[in-house]
């Protein structure tokens, strides 16, 4: 079985190839993002294997079921860059990762935070130029602080657990309350109310038309004046715009951010050499009270080594059963 894996690393080669071992699978990498103009390379190919940064809208899909791929493998839990109706109609079944290491995600959320907090990156500048000085880089006590999670699913309850042991107050929105949080002392509140008593705000929440734009000028307007944000979820989640005249006026003290919603042209390629071409993303690294992330919240060992284990046997399980284990359903 060809299996053509798009947006490929380094990493995904190494890990990848290690999984397949033993399951007789002809892996084709292909450094380039899968596109309308890309798509053509899996001609001949069973199985796409795409990243989270790829295209999979409807004439990616048609194009790629006359290529002969049946079915589509994502390094994901996310699956919102995927025309599912338009699989569906192709006959191309999709299939994700939906857990790889929550705590990989939820770790990278907290030094955010932290770094945010105590500003090491910016210590860390000065003390390589001689300068000990400490103006400008007094933090908080974690201790006693109280934290919003907005989503609390395998992420957002590992977060809370971490949280609570730094004492922290941790309130929660979710439509669906986790009796896990509730037991670690959890409070759970509508949105609003989660927004008006949190110093630190975390977005851990899928992207779905009800989360879209969740945090935008009306909602920051309610949040606790100074409030900390963090996105380590999906940037759509974010209507950056309004985020930045909250740091403007202030009533966003600091901004962490591991996602971007515009991210699919800047996230996971070198531009050193290059210039920003995105005039809002370059906007916010203006300020010095954010820090961003290249989507790296997953990026452990781990992580990359679940991922990789559950994609292959997603493919094999599909190749044995017409059906891959961890299947995203097609709407209706």
């Amino acid at each position: 079985m060809r299996v053509d894996v798009y947006s490929a690393k380094p990493h995904d080669q190494t890990f990848l190839t290690l999984a397949a071992e033993g399951h007789d699978l002809d892996l084709r990498f292909h450094e380039a993002r899968l596109n309308a103009g890309t798509a053509k390379l899996a001609n001949g190919a069973n199985v796409v294997c795409a990243f989270v940064n790829d295209d999979l809208a409807a004439p990616v899909v048609a194009e790629l079921a006359m290529s002969g791929v049946g079915m589509i493998a994502l390094r994901s839990a996310g699956f919102n860059h995927v025309d599912l109706a338009a699989a569906r109609d192709a006959g191309i079944v999709v299939a994700r990762v939906p857990a790889y290491s929550p705590h990989a995600v939820a770790e990278h959320t907290l030094a955010l935070i932290m770094t945010l907090n105590r500003k090491t990156h910016r210590a860390f500048n000065r003390v390589r130029e001689g300068n000990f000085a400490l103006d400008g880089l007094m933090g908080f006590d974690m201790h006693g602080k109280t934290v919003g999670i907005v989503g609390t699913g395998l992420i957002g309850t590992v977060l809370a657990r971490i949280l609570r042991g730094f004492d922290c107050d941790v309130l929660a929105f979710d439509p669906q309350p986790n009796a896990e949080c509730t037991a670690l002392g959890v409070t759970y509140l509508p949105m609003d109310q989660l927004l008006a008593r949190s110093d630190i705000i975390t977005l851990q929440c899928p992207l779905t038309p009800a989360t879209h734009h969740l945090i935008d000028d009306a909602a920051i307007a309610t949040m606790k004046p100074g409030v900390m944000l963090i996105n380590t979820s999906r940037g759509g989640v974010i209507d950056t715009p309004a985020v930045i005249r909250g740091l403007k006026s202030g009533q966003i003290s600091a901004l962490g951010l591991d996602v971007y919603e515009e991210e699919g042209d800047l996230f996971f390629e070198d531009l050193s050499d290059s210039y920003i071409p995105d005039d809002v993303f370059a906007r916010l690294l203006t300020f010095p009270n954010v820090l961003v992330t290249g989507h790296q919240g997953f990026f452990t060992h781990e992580a990359i080594q679940a991922i990789a284990a559950t994609t292959i046997a997603n493919i094999t399980t599909y190749r044995r059963d017409g059906m891959p284990t961890h299947c995203v359903p097609c709407p209706d």
